[in-house]
């Protein structure tokens, strides 16, 4: 903490809803999230607001048609300026810039703000990370301001998470990627037939793609079980991520290989949202870990 004018000002971390905090953890820190925007039938809607992931996946597989776009600077700014107002420092744990526009809308809410709040202390980080990717940082940033670790310090462990951060998914139908123009039509047909499943990563830049091509479910998830020991260091000491598009059966199967194969024990579970969930459709599965050991002890 520290004080001006007499005037008491918190360290708060927010975050968005591409990083697919449970709702435990939300409630557990009262974690503000800036919800994605999704629209259904022409009607907007707020991941995690106004609309649940369990809802959501019951619309994609009705074949409704899906669309979202990023949070805007005008959002952003109504979401700030409450923390500006009340002379709040403020850590913003943002959505990959390599998947959506989040990070450039909150720098321009900033530079908004600071011309009526010249003093607001907000730090945006762009995670270039997606789901629990970055849902991991947000839990490791919160533990840390809980136990009143400076803030700089948070600042550089964030850091540390997010480029050491390795995400690995598969999806169950190809339909969702072609729609959303990662795939060609010929691509996704012949995947189709058969049975491709691909393996697919946030690479350096924050961006998904797809790095291997694997045929049928169950090789597809052995697979990322093997590429988490191949890339992971020390899985069984470390918080696992493992987010799945409606399908908890599968992540528990998941979960079961990486507990049998590499000893894991601490596991933060989640629904892949809107964000990432319009463009990959019901049954994606994701496995997430550090590569490298954590020289942060919390």
């Amino acid at each position: 903490m520290c004080y001006a004018m007499g005037i008491k000002m918190a360290l708060r971390i927010i975050t968005d809803s591409a990083s697919d905090v449970p709702k435990w953890l939300l409630e557990k820190y009262k974690l503000h999230v800036i919800p994605t925007p999704v629209v259904i039938n022409e009607k907007d809607y707020f991941d995690g607001e106004t609309i649940m992931p369990e809802e959501f996946y019951d619309i994609l597989r009705a074949g409704t048609e899906v669309k979202t776009y990023h949070i805007n600077s005008f959002m952003f700014h109504n979401n700030f300026e409450p923390y500006a107002i009340n002379k709040d420092e403020v850590i913003y744990i943002c959505f990959s810039t390599g998947i959506a526009g989040t990070y450039n809308a909150a720098n321009l809410a900033k530079a908004e703000l600071l011309e009526e709040y010249p003093d607001f202390d907000l730090t945006i980080i762009d995670t270039k990370c997606a789901s629990l990717g970055f849902g991991i940082v947000v839990e490791k940033a919160l533990q840390m301001v809980e136990r009143n670790i400076p803030k700089q310090v948070i600042i550089e462990a964030i850091r540390f998470y997010c480029d050491n951060m390795e995400h690995i998914f598969t999806v169950e139908t190809l339909e969702y990627l072609y729609k959303g123009g990662r795939l060609s039509r010929t691509s996704a047909i012949a995947g189709g037939l058969l049975d491709i499943k691909p393996i697919i990563e946030v690479d350096d830049k924050g961006a998904l793609v797809a790095i291997e091509k694997v045929r049928g479910r169950m090789r597809s998830l052995k697979r990322l079980v093997d590429i988490a020991g191949e890339r992971g260091v020390d899985l069984s000491s470390q918080t696992i991520g493992l987010v799945h598009g409606d399908d908890k059966e599968t992540l528990n199967l998941v979960k079961n290989m990486l507990i049998e194969k590499y000893g894991c024990k601490t596991f933060l579970e989640s629904y892949v949202g809107c964000a990432i969930g319009a463009h990959t459709g019901p049954g994606i599965i994701g496995i997430i870990f550090l590569s490298e050991k954590s020289p942060y002890v919390i």
